[in-house]
């Protein structure tokens, strides 16, 4: 049977095409991966959506950055759009027609402070630019997430966690597991091996008991433990997720 799915996105690091992956592994979908090809033939298969050349298909625009995703004829792009496009088809959003609204929500604020803020961490001042080129302004900006942004972050997810609206966990919509979980513990795994130091920190606190449960229940969930053990599971290195014993810090 022919995998219905199909994850376009580079090799070398779990990146944005990470949440998508998770959702797939979770759920037993088939799914194709580029990043499973030769870096070259990855990088190949990729650019081709890429390239000045290529200007869509069967109405599907073309598009700024991967992951993209093909189901069918359908080409999207965008993680948060990807995710909110298929996790429905795989009981994954909610049990309930508004839940997919709100699983969306908390989804996007994981992404907002736990992914893109913590990239903004090692280039605060431009992509375009080597960390070793921003080096300072990247310690500042280190400093000043960890002892701010960070419990800011930790100390919302334990709210929603305590909420009694949404059941008090110990998912995110209380009894019921979805993709939002699934984001926020890739996010805080993402978060761990950037500032170590912080995020043993903020455990040891004990503010944030929930928060790390969550973490330690989606690791262990069978599905998604047997594809962290496996080769599939990419490793952090040059991504969103980057560490820097410089910026390895403690709230001062």
């Amino acid at each position: 049977m022919a995998a219905p799915y199909e994850l376009i996105y580079y090799t070398g690091v779990p990146g944005r095409g990470e949440h998508i992956r998770l959702v797939l592994e979770e759920a037993g979908a088939l799914y194709t991966d580029t990043s499973s090809l030769p870096i070259d033939k990855c990088r190949e298969a990729v650019t081709a959506y890429l390239n000045e050349n290529y200007h869509g298909e069967n109405g599907n625009p073309p598009y700024y950055a991967p992951p993209l995703f093909k189901h069918g004829d359908l080409i999207i792009s965008q993680t948060s759009n990807i995710l909110m496009y298929l996790a429905p088809k795989l009981s994954l959003a909610g049990s309930t027609e508004n839940d997919v609204w709100r699983v969306n929500a908390l989804a996007l604020t994981a992404l907002d402070g736990l992914s893109n803020e913590v990239h903004d961490c090692h280039h605060p001042i431009a992509v375009e630019l080597y960390w070793e080129d921003q080096k300072e302004e990247s310690h500042r900006r280190s400093k000043e997430w960890v002892k701010h942004r960070l419990p800011k972050h930790l100390g919302y997810w334990e709210k929603v966690l305590k909420s009694e609206a949404c059941g008090q966990g110990p998912w995110l919509l209380g009894s019921t597991f979805t993709y939002a979980d699934l984001v926020l513990f890739q996010c805080l795994d993402g978060v761990q091996f950037a500032f170590p130091k912080a995020i043993k920190h903020a455990r040891e606190s004990g503010k944030y008991d929930r928060v790390f449960q969550l973490w330690e229940a989606v690791k262990a969930r069978p599905n998604v433990a047997a594809y962290l053990a496996s080769d599939r599971r990419q490793k952090y290195d040059w991504g969103i997720y980057r560490y820097y014993p410089e910026n390895d810090v403690l709230p001062e």
